[in-house]
């Protein structure tokens, strides 16, 4: 009697074999190799946002240091104001303190924007060029004596 349970014998061709043996290596091979560049593209992104956040932190410190700064200055021009004798005095200290503050704040300005684009470079992992950090020193120097001699002389002769 035959059983009707029984599964028929087959034999699957060895070329069959090979061939389903080579696609599943090749399969195994690729995914390795995905796995790898995502693993990498991780590991880069991961310094990218590290590098990102120490510059964050590096950027608020820097502001908080800044606001300490011109608070200070606002405090100590109070007091000068307090102990003006007189209304021409007044204006001279006022005159004083808006001029330091004006540098204060173009340096303070100079170094946030230059801490920013640092940021910026970090986190798109790019280098930082050569070329504007070797001008900034070299730029800041100068416009930091010559503005500030000629400004307070500008600012008097149109008050």
């Amino acid at each position: 009697m035959v059983d009707p349970f029984k599964m028929p014998q087959f034999e699957v061709p060895a070329e069959m074999r090979d061939l389903a043996n080579k696609s599943v290596e090749q399969a195994k091979r690729a995914f390795d190799s995905f796995m790898g560049a995502t693993q990498q593209a991780a590991g880069n992104l991961q310094g990218s946002a590290q590098k990102a956040q120490e510059n964050s932190v590096k950027a608020t410190r820097e502001v908080v240091g800044y606001a300490e700064q011109n608070v200070k200055a606002a405090l100590d021009h109070a007091q000068s104001l307090v102990r003006a004798k007189g209304f021409d005095e007044v204006m001279k200290l006022q005159s004083e303190f808006m001029r330091t503050q004006m540098a204060a704040m173009q340096d303070q300005m100079k170094t946030m924007g230059k801490a920013m684009q640092e940021t910026a470079q970090a986190a798109s992992g790019k280098p930082a060029a050569a070329k504007p950090a070797a001008t900034k020193p070299a730029a800041a120097k100068p416009s930091a004596t010559k503005p500030s001699a000629t400004k307070p002389a500008a600012t008097k002769s149109k008050r």
